[in-house]
C-alpha cells in the first residue's frame, strides 16, 4: 500500500510539472498571437496610412509604438512568470516542510518517530544537564497489546495505540518529548530534570496514566506498561549507550508483568551480565524445543482416604548441555516473554498425553497451562488434536491454571476453558488462596477442582491460623462442588489433618 501511494504521489507531481510547463508555453503563445494580431490590425487598417498616396508609410514614431506594444507584452509575460515562480517556491517550501514532518512523525499517532527521537536525544546529550539535574530516558513496552491485536484485530489495536499516545502526551512537561518508536514501543525524553526523583515520578505518572482501561472497538482493554530508565550523565554520555541501558532495564521490568500489570526499573550495574546470560538461555531454549529436549516428569496425586494413586501432574524439566539444569520457573518465564510458550506447551502436552495413554484407565493427567496460552483462540483446537492423535480420552485430562492467569484476561480464559469443558476436559484452579480475588473467581469460573497452595499446608501442624485458613478453603471449595487437592504434603501428620478437614487429594514428597 505504501508503495502504491508513493507511486501515486510521484505521478501526481510529474503531471503537475507537465501542466505548469504547458501553461507557460500557452501563455507565451497567446502573447505572440495577440501582439501579431495588433500589428496586423495596425498595418491593415488606416492606422499607418497618410493622406495623399493611400499607401502605408510607417514612420519612426509608429515603429516605436509597435515596439512598445511588444515590450509591454513581454513585461506582462515576465511578471506572470515571476509570480508563478514565487508561488512555485512557496509550494515547494510547504511540500518540503510536509515531507520533513512526515519523515519525523509516526503516521498513526502523529507523535515523533524513532528518527526524530534519536535526533532529540543526540541534541540533549550534546547539551550537558545543569548541575544536580539529569536528562531522563524512558523506554516503554505495552503489556497485553499483542493479545488485543490477535483477538480483536489490528484496527482495534491501532485505536488503543492512539489512546495511549494521547494519554502519554498529556502527562509530560512542556519541552519533554514522547515518541512512538514502532509497534507498541514508546519512549520519553525529559531534559534538565531533578535526577532519580524526577525519573521515579515520571515513571509513576506513566503507569497511572495507563491504569484506567482503554475503550476501543466497543470493548474495554486493560493495558499495562513496562518501563526501563536510564539517566545521563550517570549511566553514560552517548545516545547509543543510554538506549542500550534503558533497554536492559526495560527487559527487567517486563519480567514483572506476571505479578503486576505495570512496572518500572532503573538500569543497574550487573544487568549487562544478566542480559547476556538470559540471551544465552533464550537461544538454548529455542534449540531445546526444536530438539524436544524439554521433557515432562510426573508427580503423583494421591487419594487421602486410602493412599492410592489417582493421577499424575506433569512437571517440565530441562537440562541444558551448556547451562546445566534450569529451574522450570526460569525457563517458562523466558518462554512466555519470547513467545515460545505456545510451542513449549504443545511439545510437553503431546508427550504427556502419549505417556498417559499407557497408564491405567482410572489415572488422570494434570497439566499446567500459562495464562498467555489461554489467550490463543486456537488453543482448544490444538488440545483436541493432541488428544485425538494420542487416543487419550478428554475426561482423563485436567488442565491447571492459576488465578494470575485469570486476572490477565478473565473473559478470554473463560471462553477458552468453556470450549475445553465442552470436550470433557476438567479444569483445576491452581495455587488457590494466593491470587487476586479467589471468591470472585470461584463464582465466575466454577472450577472442577481447587488446589490449596503449599504455603498454607507447610504450617498447618504448628500454626492455628494456617489450619483455620485451610479448613475455610476446603469448606468453600467443597460447598461449590469442587474436588480439593492440597499441595506440598510432606508429613503423615499433615496428611492426617487434611483428611480430617475434608480434603480429597494430596501431592508432595510424602507420596513421591
Amino acid at each position: 500500500m505504501e508503495t502504491l501511494l508513493s507511486e501515486a504521489f510521484r505521478m501526481a507531481r510529474l503531471w503537475a510539472a507537465v501542466m505548469r510547463h504547458r501553461l507557460k508555453l500557452l501563455d507565451g503563445s497567446v502573447l505572440v498571437v495577440v501582439m501579431t494580431l495588433i500589428a496586423f490590425y495596425c498595418l491593415e487598417v488606416d492606422v499607418f496610412e497618410h493622406e495623399g498616396d493611400g499607401q502605408p508609410n510607417i514612420t519612426t514614431n509608429e515603429a516605436l509604438l509597435i515596439a512598445a506594444l511588444f515590450c509591454g507584452g513581454l513585461v506582462v509575460f515576465a511578471l506572470r512568470r515571476l509570480s508563478e515562480a514565487k508561488r512555485e517556491t512557496a509550494r515547494r517550501i510547504v511540500a518540503e516542510q510536509e515531507a520533513r514532518n512526515l519523515a519525523l512523525h509516526d503516521a498513526l499517532t502523529g507523535l515523533p518517530n524513532r528518527r526524530a527521537f534519536d535526533e532529540a536525544l543526540k541534541v540533549a546529550v550534546a547539551s550537558p544537564p545543569k548541575v544536580g539535574s539529569s536528562h531522563i530516558l524512558l523506554m516503554m513496552d505495552l503489556n497485553g497489546f499483542k493479545r488485543i491485536n490477535d483477538v480483536y484485530g489490528h484496527g482495534v489495536g491501532d485505536e488503543v495505540l492512539l489512546h495511549v499516545g494521547g494519554r502519554l502526551t498529556r502527562m509530560i512537561r512542556g519541552g519533554d518529548m514522547v515518541a512512538r518508536l514502532g509497534g507498541d514501543e514508546f519512549a520519553i525524553l525529559a531534559t534538565h530534570a531533578a535526577g532519580v526523583e524526577a525519573a521515579t515520578g515520571l515513571a509513576q505518572r506513566v503507569m497511572d496514566a495507563l491504569e484506567a482501561p482503554v475503550n476501543a472497538g466497543g470493548t474495554e482493554h486493560r493495558v499495562g506498561v513496562a518501563i526501563g530508565i536510564s539517566l545521563t550523565p550517570q549511566d553514560g554520555l552517548e545516545p547509543a549507550e543510554l538506549r542500550n541501558k534503558a533497554d536492559k532495564a526495560l527487559y527487567r521490568a517486563k519480567e514483572e508483568k506476571h505479578r503486576t500489570p505495570s512496572a518500572a526499573r532503573f538500569f543497574e550495574e550487573g544487568m549487562d551480565a544478566q542480559a547476556r546470560e538470559r540471551d544465552a538461555l533464550e537461544r538454548e531454549l529455542r534449540v531445546a524445543i526444536f530438539n524436544r529436549s524439554v521433557q515432562p516428569f510426573y508427580q503423583p496425586l494421591v487419594s487421602l482416604d486410602g493412599g492410592r494413586i489417582i493421577g499424575f501432574e506433569a512437571l517440565a524439566r530441562w537440562t541444558s548441555p551448556s547451562l546445566g539444569e534450569i529451574r522450570p520457573e526460569r525457563f517458562i518465564a523466558v518462554a512466555e516473554d519470547t513467545g515460545l510458550i505456545n510451542d513449549l506447551t504443545r511439545l510437553l502436552l503431546e508427550q504427556a498425553c502419549r505417556d498417559a495413554v499407557t497408564w491405567p484407565a482410572h489415572v488422570t493427567l494434570s497439566f499446567n497451562v500459562s495464562g498467555i496460552v489461554l489467550q490463543d483462540p486456537l488453543f482448544g483446537v490444538a488440545v483436541f488434536k493432541i488428544l485425538t492423535d494420542a487416543k487419550l480420552l478428554p475426561q482423563r485430562l485436567e488442565l491447571e491454571i492459576t488465578e494470575s492467569a485469570l486476572v490477565r484476561d478473565l473473559d478470554a480464559a473463560v471462553r477458552a476453558l468453556d470450549q475445553l469443558r465442552g470436550m470433557g476436559v476438567r479444569i483445576a484452579l491452581d495455587d488457590f488462596g494466593t491470587g487476586y480475588s479467589s471468591l470472585y473467581h470461584l463464582r465466575v469460573f466454577k472450577p472442577d477442582k481447587i488446589k490449596i497452595d503449599r504455603s498454607f499446608v507447610d504450617d498447618i501442624e504448628r500454626d492455628a491460623g494456617s489450619a483455620a485458613i485451610v479448613r475455610g478453603l476446603i469448606g468453600l471449595g467443597s460447598g461449590l462442588g469442587a474436588q480439593i487437592t492440597a499441595e506440598g504434603v510432606e508429613t503423615q501428620a499433615q496428611r492426617n489433618l487434611l483428611w480430617a478437614h475434608g480434603c480429597d487429594q494430596g501431592q508432595g514428597f510424602l507420596f513421591g
